[in-house]
């Protein structure tokens, strides 16, 4: 996965509370998208999903992209930072929905609270969520839509949010978490890193209890 240290980019307003997953991926019968010839393989294919990110909102029942809907509008629809409402992606667990947000090239979610699967789900796609007080939120979702364009930065390094003015604001996030994102690992991957010691601690515990070696239950 693509670590992230620093991201300076677009930023778009989605002032919506409780945006749930059902919302950012939406299932076949809510998806114009899938409704399309071939349109339930897209939902399948992750490298495509990004076309469903949305999708009741980004498109008509046609399929054509609705331009009241802020990722459609430009310069929004370049954004890699999402500023949005509380309990941002709660609803279901599904994994997909972070799939589809990475699809259109969003990779940071500022929000004043996360759906907690949702937020876990990021961290393990190397996709940014960032809790700020709602006051804060709402003058960085103002600055966002009385600005388009200008660009804001996210820095997991220095953990700050920078506006286009240059007032920074801190961020909390767990050190596990941090480490994965900067490290662009997912738990797997950190799993492996430490291989080495989970195997040295594997074959003392065998050397200590030969008996178990091998040993059916």
């Amino acid at each position: 996965m693509q670590p992230f240290t620093v991201l300076t980019a677009i930023a778009a307003p989605l002032p919506w509370a409780d945006v749930n997953t059902d919302d950012i991926c939406p299932a076949p019968g809510a998806s114009s998208v899938a409704r399309k010839p071939g349109g339930r393989d897209i939902l399948r294919d992750r490298s495509r999903m990004g076309l469903n990110a949305f999708a009741a909102y980004r498109w008509d029942d046609n399929g054509d992209p609705n331009p009241a809907f802020v990722l459609n509008q430009e310069p929004f629809d370049r954004a890699q930072i999402l500023i949005s409402g509380e309990n941002f992606g709660c609803g279901s667990s599904r994994e997909m929905a972070v799939w589809c947000l990475i699809g259109i090239g969003i990779r940071c979610i500022i929000a004043p609270s996360f759906g907690d699967i949702f937020h876990n789900n990021c961290v393990r796609n190397s996709l940014l969520p960032v809790r700020l007080a709602p006051e804060t939120v709402h003058r960085l979702t103002t600055t966002a839509t009385a600005r388009p364009g200008v660009p804001f930065t996210v820095d997991l390094v220095e953990q700050v949010v920078v506006d286009p003015d240059g007032a920074t604001v801190a961020f909390a996030m767990g050190e596990y978490q941090r480490h994965l994102l900067l490290s662009g690992l997912d738990e797997t991957a950190a799993t492996l890193t430490r291989l080495e010691r989970i195997e040295a601690h594997e074959a003392a515990y065998t050397a200590e209890r030969p008996w178990l070696d091998g040993a059916q239950i």
